[in-house]
């Protein structure tokens, strides 16, 4: 598994737990956001992992519009539930990079 996907599967998971009701939200505000600036730096560290293997990065790109505008509390909240699901989707997707290397060894 590269490490791009791996990536995708841990700010998915992220994106998720910031996402329930309530305690996401709880967690952000006592942090002072800076769960977002992390989730900012996480997202755009998957979105250069990705692009070098050729992966989907639509769950990167909405990630990073979330965590930008998730500071917004009922956006945020729905913002975060997307990029979940945009990011576990891409991390069950197979790349070409993958399959050849299961084909050649």
């Amino acid at each position: 598994m590269s490490l791009s996907r791996i990536m995708q599967w841990v700010t998915g998971g992220a994106e998720a737990l910031l996402g329930i009701p309530f305690i996401g939200g709880i967690y952000i505000f006592s942090n002072a956001y800076t769960p977002l600036f992390v989730m900012l730096l996480l997202h755009i560290l998957t979105l250069i992992l990705a692009k070098r293997d050729g992966r989907w990065i639509a769950g990167s790109v909405i990630g990073i519009i979330t965590s930008v505008i998730a500071w917004i509390p009922i956006v945020g909240m729905i913002m975060h539930w997307i990029s979940a699901i945009a990011l576990i989707i891409s991390g069950m997707q197979s790349n070409k990079k993958d399959d050849e290397n299961i084909i050649y060894q």
